[in-house]
């Protein structure tokens, strides 16, 4: 490492840095630099002056005096998953918590305290040692700090809730470098905000979650039919849905079919619609309740079957790989209507890439019975929410499928109520506003200027202070 290389830093100040740091110091003229910059979009590409790999929170501390004193802009990585990139920056500070991703679980108490760094593949696994989960996303190479500040939605969150409402507490270093905890007891107003307000407050390097019984094995899988079928899976599917049990939890797709174990050869790269459910309680009422969806007009693949919790963890992970390009639009609906149904299946006939998707998410069960105000999520009582993804591998084809995403996303307008802030790009303050409310988001402004009146933490969905 040559200091004397980084024109753009002060020399004394960083070789201060470097001297007492317990993790590693990156700079643009270090062999892993550019291993050390890539985040999971491909689409983005960018060169930030310095990345300081954490190894604690005394890191984390020196990290942020260092990056403030230079005047730097500084963004927090944790899982690196944010679609729009917001985990990295050009010519400033990197502060990457991916060394910090120590998992501790109690199961006496049921609880888990984990890391910043730590990835919902690493949380799984430990916790699933004792036949414990927390409801938390659906690739499992996604980081638990941005999923959880964002409110946190998976597989278990009709029975379980959202992984904010399982959040018991979080440390957090302060713009102003102090070290914080936050939870119902402790600074509640703070707790009150990074439930759903995300990195705005500062940064998060642990967080206790509530446990409960899961698995080790449950029903879960994927159904699909031909794309053709989309009026009539989507009708039925609808009917299916209305009146069943918490336990279950479903995600629509839509895209080309993947090559997949479970997928036939002359299926492949055909484009289908597909339910993909998961059924946190006994394998024999999983059965029972997903039977009439497997009965319905004979779909083309059926995965569905017993299967430890932590396989069906994975299954979304070959769509989601890190390098290609992705963009996303949201929106929240209330319900499945014709409408919606008729746009779906007119935009999914128009498919194109074999890695774009439509996720249509199931809410609803015990996310509505939280109390509205209870945390700064917003849009308890959605029906639905729509990930939209326009994606591909390299930059070949990805404006057609980002113009298909805003297509797609525009045609839904009419039935757009709230939108989930994990799933936003860089849309602007009117569409972050949207995600919390006008209430919640004059809350969160106040909250702001108590925690960073500076607006530090900015490379986020940002809630200025302003």
């Amino acid at each position: 490492m040559s200091v004397q290389a980084e024109s753009s830093l002060q020399e004394a100040p960083l070789r201060a840095l470097i001297d007492s740091f317990g993790g590693e110091i990156v700079l643009p003229s270090d062999s892993g630099y550019d291993e050390h910059r890539k985040i999971w979009n491909g689409s983005i590409d960018r060169r930030p002056a310095i990345i300081a790999r954490c190894s604690g929170v005394a890191d984390v501390i020196a990290a942020l005096r260092f990056g403030r004193e230079q005047a730097l802009q500084i963004a927090v990585r944790s899982g690196g998953h944010s679609f729009p990139g917001q985990s990295i920056c050009d010519d400033g500070l990197v502060i990457d918590l991916r060394q910090m991703r120590g998992v501790r679980v109690d199961p006496d108490a049921r609880t888990v305290r984990a890391q910043a760094g730590a990835l919902l593949g690493e949380l799984d696994r430990e916790t699933q040692a004792f036949g414990l989960a927390v409801t938390a996303g659906i690739v499992t190479h996604t980081g638990i700090a941005g999923l959880t500040l964002g409110g946190g939605v998976g597989w278990l969150q009709r029975k379980y809730g959202l992984t904010i409402d399982n959040l018991l507490s979080v440390d957090l270093v302060t713009a102003d470098g102090r070290f914080v905890k936050a939870s119902a007891t402790e600074n509640p107003e703070l707790f009150w905000g990074v439930r759903g307000g995300g990195g705005n407050f500062g940064i998060a390097t642990a967080f206790e979650y509530r446990l409960h019984p899961v698995g080790p094995e449950l029903m879960a899988g994927t159904l699909f039919w031909p794309a053709e079928m989309a009026h009539d899976v989507l009708h039925y599917y609808r009917d299916w849905i209305a009146g069943c049990p918490d336990e279950l939890m479903t995600i629509v797709v839509q895209r080309k079919a993947p090559p997949i174990p479970g997928v036939p050869p002359d299926i492949v790269g055909k484009r289908v619609i597909g339910v993909i459910s998961c059924y946190a309680g006994s394998v024999e009422d999983g059965a029972r309740v997903l039977q009439p969806l497997k009965d319905f007009r004979s779909p083309v693949v059926d995965t569905c079957r017993a299967k430890p919790y932590l396989e069906h963890q994975k299954s979304f992970d070959p769509s989601f790989k890190h390098g290609r390009w992705y963009y996303v639009r949201s929106c929240d609906v209330d319900t499945l209507s014709d409408d919606v149904i008729d746009t779906m299946a007119e935009f999914g006939s128009r498919i194109e890439s074999p890695i774009t998707s439509i996720a249509l998410w199931q809410m609803g069960g015990a996310i509505a019975r939280v109390g509205e105000n209870e945390t700064a999520f917003h849009g308890r009582q959605a029906g639905f929410t729509f990930n939209i993804n326009g994606n591909s591998e390299t930059s070949d084809g990805f404006e057609a499928e980002r113009t298909w995403a805003r297509t797609y996303w525009s045609a839904l307008a009419p039935h757009h109520t709230s939108v989930y802030v994990n799933f936003l790009m860089e849309e602007g303050e009117e569409r972050i506003r949207a995600a919390y409310g006008e209430e919640k988001y004059d809350r969160l402004k106040a909250l702001k200027r108590q925690y960073d009146p500076e607006n530090v933490f900015r490379l986020n969905q940002n809630i200025a202070p302003d």
